[in-house]
């Protein structure tokens, strides 16, 4: 590694040698040969030929060369100031030793001798972490195979849309919805949350692609109330607010009681009713309650789906005892008891020898500290 390091540097000096070689050449080449040198050497000559042929007063002769003369050395000055400030030997010995200074640099205070790791083993690290630790880029890339493992299965694309938008990846997550609804294309949620990403896609604007999507949403569920709420909120944006008001009074209605969307909702009717115009600080595409809040949340329906994933694989795969580990800490901060319970007697079972095993598995059904 150390020496592929040293040979990319040396090809690196040697180049950069090279092209400040050859510039600092052509710059001499060009000082000699510019343009405006000749055009005020050939005016002075002009000159000289009309006052020998008494078309130009001595007088105006000399302060016409005078003239020309302070133009002709400004001009052999700008020719020669790219090389005035420091001689070509230095500029060379810079452009040769910089790429050899960083080489040694990295030696010295990097890690040269410290092993990559394969983004293989990063994922598998991450499977086997507690989820609830994931970062929503990690969480995402572990949705992302698991959809490669399971491919007629539109619920991992889905959630991998969810943690592609905790991380800060719009179009990715539009992208993932598409391919879900490839496999499911009569589900009203798919749709809703197609709608949401492109929101999301196009820094909170319901777009015609989102308000098409969210169409598609009510005709396959006519009271669905995530598609209602944007579709009205699209309206009030293109200036229609009475009826945009409207929907939302209407979406009000139908909704329970103890909906927590309800309050949310009430508080935008008034605001706009007073205002004539949009909150700046609400969701477009409304409240979702299972959705990651904040930029760096994951959201539990990511974590289920990474549970479910890892509970499949022990399914074809169950000689691992680290997955087993991993499945009765996930499914316990989940709170799934019951799934908890059950994972927890089989891997107890097949493991009832091996007392290091079921000590961890004690650990991990530990539910962690409040």
């Amino acid at each position: 590694m150390i020496g592929l390091w040293i040979a990319a540097a040396l090809i690196s000096a040697g180049a950069a040698a090279l092209i400040v070689q050859r510039a600092a050449r052509g710059a001499r080449r060009q000082a000699g040969s510019e343009p405006d040198l000749a055009v005020y050497r050939r005016q002075m000559a002009e000159v000289d030929a009309l006052a020998d042929r008494g078309l130009l007063a001595d007088g105006e002769r000399r302060s016409i060369r005078a003239e020309t003369g302070r133009r002709l050395l400004a001009a052999a000055h700008r020719a020669e100031a790219p090389f005035r400030s420091a001689p070509p030997g230095l500029i060379l010995a810079l452009a040769a030793g910089l790429p050899l200074i960083a080489a040694g640099a990295y030696i010295f205070v990097g890690a040269p001798g410290y092993a990559d790791m394969p983004f293989a083993k990063r994922l598998d690290e991450w499977r086997h972490a507690d989820p609830s630790q994931l970062t929503p880029p990690q969480m995402a890339a572990i949705l992302r195979a698991l959809a490669a493992e399971r491919p007629t299965d539109p619920a991992p694309l889905q959630n991998l849309a969810a943690a592609e938008i905790a991380s800060r990846q719009p179009m990715e997550a539009v992208q993932a919805l598409q391919k879900a609804l490839a496999l499911a294309p009569g589900r009203a949620d798919l749709w809703d949350g197609l709608g949401e990403a492109q929101v999301e896609a196009a820094n909170g604007d319901v777009s015609e692609d989102a308000q098409a999507s969210f169409r598609r949403a009510l005709v396959l569920a006519p009271s669905d109330p995530e598609a209602r709420y944007a579709l009205a909120r699209a309206r009030i944006a293109a200036g229609d607010t009475a009826g945009g008001l409207a929907g939302w009074r209407a979406l009000d209605a139908d909704l329970a009681s103890d909906d927590p969307r309800k309050a949310a909702l009430e508080s935008e009717i008034d605001e706009v009713t007073r205002t004539g115009v949009l909150p700046a600080d609400t969701p477009a595409a409304g409240p979702e309650a299972n959705a990651p809040q904040g930029p760096g949340a994951v959201g539990a329906p990511q974590i289920q789906a990474m549970v479910d994933g890892l509970a499949a694989q022990l399914k074809a795969n169950p000689d691992n005892p680290q997955g087993w580990v991993q499945l009765v800490r996930a499914l316990t901060v989940l709170g799934e008891t019951d799934r908890r319970d059950a994972a927890l007697s089989e891997a107890r079972r097949r493991y009832a020898g091996h007392s290091d095993i079921l000590s961890a598995l004690d650990v991990a059904a530990q539910p962690p500290p409040s």
